[in-house]
């Protein structure tokens, strides 16, 4: 189902065919059974509150948003890359999915509800410091352009 011209959509009103184990990348520590939960300042733009909790199903994904909130923040190291587990439902992450690419490359998702920490992920990979500086350079690009949209 990764072609997306036939991958089903995943809505809040039909999400229970996505199967875990879901991860969550930021720059905070925090212990198992801490509930994640919106409303917070987002880690990509400042000044702004976040309507969701975003996850995904790959490690790699979330390794770029412990990688990228932590870079941003201007924060040493590489962040925390926890298994959650969302409590209700959750939708395709729409700033990753159809418009910007087609299907969910990323199995990137979102809530309005929470995420609870179920435990961290210890042994991730993350990306060169080359690789990671790139994509910073890409997204100041973005912002310069006016075109660091984040739909929330």
């Amino acid at each position: 189902m990764d072609d997306a011209s036939t991958r089903r959509r995943v809505t809040y009103e039909d999400c229970d065919h996505v199967a875990g184990p879901f991860f969550h990348g930021t720059r905070n520590a925090v212990p198992a059974g801490t509930v994640l939960v919106p409303g917070h300042g987002s880690n990509y733009q400042q000044g702004r509150v976040s309507n969701h909790i975003y996850f995904s199903a790959l490690v790699e994904t979330a390794a770029w948003g412990a990688e990228l909130s932590t870079a941003l923040a201007g924060d040493a190291g590489r962040g925390h890359v926890y298994v959650v587990a969302p409590d209700g439902p959750f939708e395709d992450d729409p700033n990753v999915t159809d418009t910007r690419f087609p299907g969910n490359p990323t199995q990137s998702y979102r809530t309005r509800g929470s995420l609870r920490v179920v435990r961290e992920l210890e042994d991730w990979e993350g990306h060169t410091p080359e690789v990671l500086q790139g994509m910073l350079d890409s997204l100041a690009r973005l912002r310069e352009q006016g075109l660091d949209v984040i739909e929330d």
